[in-house]
């Protein structure tokens, strides 16, 4: 039996950044070789949702959101784009944060596909929050002293946007590393801005919850929280209100993430046990 991995991620007409995560993760799993094909696919970018399917020979295929939260484009946009037959959201039994996977046949090609949930909401996600606490910090040992902000888009018309930040927040704080730890947002509250009135410590790490950088975590959060003038360029660490700030951007470009994705794929049934990227994006395993 043959496999294929597809990471299914926005992408933009307009951010010719938004997809390199994407390619990067791709890349890094495909080196692993725990996968006979590896695919990207995007809703605004080629190869697109509806198309990646037709590009496979695979037997089995898992596809992977490359998304923050279960919502629209991961309960709608993307199932109906692979032609998932009997697709339902309630095939993932999820409260907003423990959506696993579900098996269905595709339409139009009759692929077997595992539907894996994003990559946003899955465990070892935290993992990656705290690897970036660390790659910006240049600490390998940072928490003792230092405040944590994840910081998350947030809006009313999808509640389960919070419940993925709120989530990862709660398992990093209750870890004990960091001395406090917040969830904060750009478009409900508790906002970001002014975000050294959220805490009491003196060093402030601040992880944006975004698959890529792009306009709000290169201009509306730094903005926000007083880094930039609008010029979009900062330091790191930048002194705001008295304390140290350090602004790690997007959590969706570190090289630990492509773990998440190859671990989304494992909990549904692929043989990928002993494949690994690690934190500094080498491969350290293979099928």
């Amino acid at each position: 039996m043959t496999t294929a991995l597809v990471i299914a991620a926005h992408g933009s007409h307009l951010n010719p950044g938004s997809s390199a995560p994407a390619f990067a993760h791709a890349d890094r799993i495909r080196a692993t070789g725990a996968f006979d094909e590896v695919r990207e696919a995007f809703w605004k970018e080629e190869p697109s949702f509806r198309e990646v399917l037709r590009t496979l020979t695979a037997d089995e295929v898992y596809v992977v959101p490359l998304f923050i939260s279960e919502g629209y484009f991961t309960e709608e946009v993307i199932p109906r784009e692979l032609r998932l037959e009997e697709w339902d959201p309630a095939a993932w039994d999820s409260d907003g944060t423990s959506a696993d996977h579900a098996t269905f046949t595709a339409g139009d090609v009759g692929a077997t596909v595992h539907y894996c949930g994003p990559v946003g909401t899955h465990d070892e996600m935290s993992d990656v929050i705290v690897q970036r606490a660390k790659s910006v910090t240049g600490d390998p040992d940072v928490g003792p002293g230092v405040g944590l902000a994840v910081v998350g888009h947030g809006t009313k018309r999808n509640e389960n946007s919070a419940k993925a930040i709120e989530y990862h927040a709660d398992r990093i704080r209750e870890r004990g590393r960091f001395a406090e730890v917040r969830a904060l947002f750009l478009d409900e509250e508790p906002e970001v801005d002014g975000v050294t009135g959220h805490f009491s410590t003196e060093d402030v790490v601040v992880v944006p919850l975004f698959i890529a950088d792009g306009y709000h975590t290169r201009e509306d959060i730094p903005e926000d929280m007083g880094l930039t003038d609008g010029s979009g360029e900062w330091e790191t660490p930048a002194t705001v209100d008295g304390r140290r700030i350090w602004y790690a951007g997007a959590v969706g470009t570190e090289p630990l993430l492509a773990d998440v994705v190859l671990e989304r794929a494992l909990d549904a049934g692929a043989d990928v046990e002993t494949a690994s990227v690690g934190a500094a994006g080498t491969v350290e395993g293979s099928r």
